[in-house]
C-alpha cells in the first residue's frame, strides 16, 4: 500500500510540474502574438496606469467581424485590461473613485460603451468565448464617439493624451477617445 501511495504522489507531482510548464509555454506563445503593454501617466494631481495586451490586425476586418458590434469585448487580448487611478477622477463626465478596474467595451459603428468594472478576472474570456465580465460589478459605463481614421493601426494601442486629458484607443481604422478629468 505504501508503495502505491509513493508512486501515486510521484506521478501526481510530475503531472503538476508538466502542467505548470505547459501553461507557461502556452502563455509565452500567446504573449508573442499579443504583447503586454503598460501605459503610465503621472502629473502632480494623479497617477494612472493601464495594463493591456496588444492584438494585431493581420489583414483581418476587426470591428464588426473579429470584434462583433453590440457585444462586450475584453478590450485587448489575453488578460482583461486593467486601469488604476490613485485619485478620484471623472470619466466622460461621470465620477470614478480611486482604485483598480478592468476595462470592457461594447463597440458599435459610431459609438462605444466603455465600462469600468471592479472585478478581477484571470483571463478576459470564459470557455465559451464570451467576455468573462460580471455586469453586477460595473462601477461606471460611459458612451463615447468612435471615429474613423485615415490611418490603419496594426496593433491595438491605448495611450493617455493631454490637452484635453483622455484615454485613446486605436485599432484598425478606429479611434476612440475617452475624456478624463
Amino acid at each position: 500500500m505504501r508503495k502505491f501511495i509513493k508512486w501515486f504522489l510521484i506521478l501526481f507531482g510530475a503531472m503538476l510540474i508538466i502542467g505548470f510548464l505547459g501553461f507557461k509555454v502556452i502563455k509565452s506563445q500567446t504573449k508573442q502574438y499579443s504583447p503586454e503593454e503598460t501605459v503610465q501617466y503621472n502629473n502632480a494631481n494623479n497617477e494612472i496606469e493601464i495594463y493591456y495586451n496588444r492584438p494585431s490586425k493581420k489583414e483581418r476586418v476587426i470591428f464588426g467581424e473579429l470584434v462583433p458590434y453590440g457585444e462586450v469585448w475584453r478590450t485587448g487580448a489575453n488578460e482583461a485590461t486593467t486601469f488604476t487611478t490613485k485619485r478620484n477622477i471623472s470619466v466622460a463626465g461621470k465620477p470614478l473613485g480611486a482604485g483598480k478596474y478592468t476595462i470592457w467595451t461594447i463597440p458599435d459603428r459610431g459609438q462605444w460603451t466603455v465600462i469600468f468594472n471592479t472585478g478581477e478576472y484571470g483571463w478576459g474570456v470564459a470557455w465559451g468565448g464570451k467576455a468573462s465580465r460580471d455586469p453586477q460589478l460595473d462601477a461606471l459605463q460611459a458612451v463615447v464617439p468612435a471615429n474613423v481614421s485615415s490611418n490603419v493601426y496594426e496593433l491595438f494601442t491605448i495611450t493617455i493624451e493631454e490637452e484635453p486629458l483622455r484615454m485613446r484607443m486605436n485599432w484598425d481604422n478606429t479611434v476612440v477617445d475617452v475624456p478624463l478629468e
